[in-house]
């Protein structure tokens, strides 16, 4: 029995959903942690080797991210076991089946994570008659499309950058992985003059100090290719990454992409968090200890977030865009002083911050 409740504290999780369906193919597992703002909002994950553990973690970081963010919503995650790559119809079948298994889960509002997206809620909402990050068609705002958490990884970037006297235009920036969060970063940093002079993702590591043609690697990527492939920079291992020289880093793809094992390699002034709990928590403390500054996830990455609750309220593309600026803006500030005033790692502030806004609302629902 204690092993069932390993996760448990005193914010959840408040519900771990196990889900097998032989006909359809469907292994799955929903973490509903914390709901007492509202209901909990998380991604669909699809990949091979999910997990319990990860999925309450990552349900953990949504609930401090609705908080932080001051939404009237809780946390979810769902993973399901599977290839992110399967045939179209296969992936079809199989979110409907989700969604069939978790209609009554009412108090989960599922949105796209890594290996699903806007058309597989869709399919989902077909089912549920709820989710978030829906097409257009379909009346809901692509977050990937118009790279919504990318978004909110570059003013976190720009206010954290104000902290180590760093203006984005000129910096040098790698990212670790490539998809919608990373291209949309890449592309966004361009513009505003940064140079990209790393990236990586399953096939390998680009590193060119002169700066990689941001539009032909997207280009090359979204007609199929992979970052390995790409003819513009040196190919080095994937891992490689995480130790190329610059000024900005952001990991945007998979967890416990720095940890305690290569924390002394990494060679930057900020880590910016576009992924879910990217960095251990041994490895940022190493980090703000060497005075590397680390904007975390549920601060940085929001912006899906707040765009999938803008999206539950009318609000429209642009629209959500403007308030994803300007809540995660505030809150990389708020938590940065905070960090700055009393010594405490940025982590450890935006959760006093937000595990506040937790208890709050639990009180308030006694």
């Amino acid at each position: 029995m204690e092993d069932l409740f390993r996760f448990a504290d005193e914010f959840g999780p408040a519900k771990i959903v196990h889900i097998h369906e032989p006909t359809a193919g469907l292994k799955a597992i929903v973490v509903i942690d914390n709901v007492a703002a509202g209901p909990g909002i998380g991604g669909v994950r699809l990949a091979p080797d999910v997990s319990v553990e990860e999925a309450f973690r990552l349900a953990r970081a949504m609930t401090m991210k609705s908080a932080a963010a001051g939404l009237p919503h809780g946390g979810a995650k769902a993973v399901i076991f599977g290839d992110p790559n399967m045939p179209l119809s296969d992936k079809e079948r199989l979110m409907h089946a989700f969604g069939r298994a978790i209609r009554d889960l009412r108090d989960y509002i599922p949105g796209p994570d890594m290996g699903t997206n806007e058309q597989c809620m869709a399919w989902v909402k077909d089912e549920t008659g709820r989710a978030i990050g829906l097409p257009a068609a379909s009346g809901g705002i692509p977050l990937d499309e118009i790279g919504a958490t990318a978004w909110g990884v570059v003013a976190a970037a720009e206010v954290a950058g104000r902290y180590r006297q760093l203006d984005l235009a000129g910096a040098r920036v790698a990212i670790q992985g490539y998809g919608s969060v990373g291209k949309h970063s890449a592309r966004f940093l361009s513009e505003r003059g940064a140079k990209i002079v790393g990236v990586a993702d399953i096939s390998g590591a680009l590193h060119d100090p002169d700066g990689i043609d941001v539009a032909g690697l997207t280009a090359h990527v979204e007609a199929g290719g992979l970052v390995g492939e790409f003819a513009n920079g040196a190919l080095l291992d994937r891992d490689e990454v995480v130790a190329i020289p610059c000024d900005i880093l952001i990991p945007a793809a998979r967890p416990d992409v720095i940890t305690a094992a290569n924390v002394d390699r990494v060679d930057t002034k900020l880590v910016i968090e576009g992924a879910n709990i990217p960095v251990s928590d041994e490895a940022e403390t190493a980090l703000h200890r060497r005075g590397v500054i680390t904007v975390p996830d549920f601060i940085a990455n929001a912006g899906g977030l707040i765009c999938g609750a803008a999206e539950l309220c009318g609000s429209t593309p642009e629209e959500a865009l403007d308030i994803i600026e300007r809540k995660v803006r505030e809150n990389t500030e708020v938590v940065l002083e905070h960090s700055h005033e009393s010594g405490v790692t940025p982590r450890r502030a935006a959760l006093d911050i937000a595990e506040g806004r937790v208890r709050a609302a639990m009180e308030a629902q006694r």
